[in-house]
């Protein structure tokens, strides 16, 4: 009956003492370490600039899937190509395949208009500031992915980082502990644990991103790259007449 009421006495002054720690997250991070705390800034950080360069990147990509479709439309919808050379140089804001067309097409007249210029130097110029254009459209289209995958790859290790740190402190206080109880090292395992979810909260939309902008990347490069070649062929086609 004694032993009865001791192991009583001693599970509720277990509760009481679990209840006297807020165990809310806000309360988790304010009481963390001050290395945990930086660790969780640095990754509020890093998630707050990549859910930027998320909705930015998927911003551009669609404007550049959008004017793709609406070049393609008037460019197979049988438009004269001096025509349509013209209304993009005049508007200054071609994008992707537009950019590509302008640039192939003014190199196409320049190099026609210089006399004795071989049909194949005439397209090998064409087809290379085609390229470029090419080029300098897939770099702006996959700009800051690199950005993304590294937040993805190293949030958390990160977080990991101001986990161990955490749980070591939380342990190295009980040593200054007679009895150590679950109360003493719960809240410091559990604030040290908050580092790892903000490092996965960082990570996760960092890397299902990247993974679906390089997807759509490589579909936009695809077009671009077939449109290069049949372009090129209209080209030869019209200048062997």
């Amino acid at each position: 009956m004694r032993a009865r009421r001791i192991q009583h006495i001693r599970n509720t002054g277990l509760e009481a003492s679990l209840t006297t720690h807020d165990m809310s997250i806000f309360s988790l991070i304010s009481n963390a370490s001050l290395v945990v705390q930086l660790v969780m800034l640095a990754l509020l950080l890093l998630s707050l600039m990549s859910w930027w360069f998320i909705f930015s990147k998927w911003f551009s990509l669609n404007h550049a899937r959008s004017k793709t479709d609406q070049f393609e439309t008037s460019f197979w919808g049988g438009s004269d190509l001096n025509s349509l050379y013209q209304q993009i140089s005049r508007d200054g804001h071609g994008v992707g395949m537009e950019k590509m067309f302008e640039a192939g097409f003014a190199e196409f007249l320049k190099l026609r208009r210089q006399a004795g210029m071989d049909l194949s130097d005439v397209m090998d110029g064409t087809r290379r500031a085609m390229k470029a254009a090419f080029q300098r459209e897939v770099d702006r289209l996959d700009a800051h992915a690199n950005f993304l995958a590294t937040v993805g790859s190293i949030s958390p290790y990160i977080g990991l980082f101001g986990t161990v740190w955490g749980i070591m402190n939380a342990f190295l206080g009980l040593s200054n502990v007679g009895q150590a109880t679950l109360s003493q090292v719960a809240p410091g395992i559990a604030e040290a644990l908050v580092a790892t979810a903000i490092g996965l909260f960082a990570a996760i939309p960092a890397v299902v991103a990247y993974n679906r902008f390089a997807h759509d990347v490589d579909k936009l490069a695809n077009r671009f790259e077939s449109f290069m070649e049949e372009f090129s062929n209209i080209l030869q086609r019209q200048a062997a007449k």
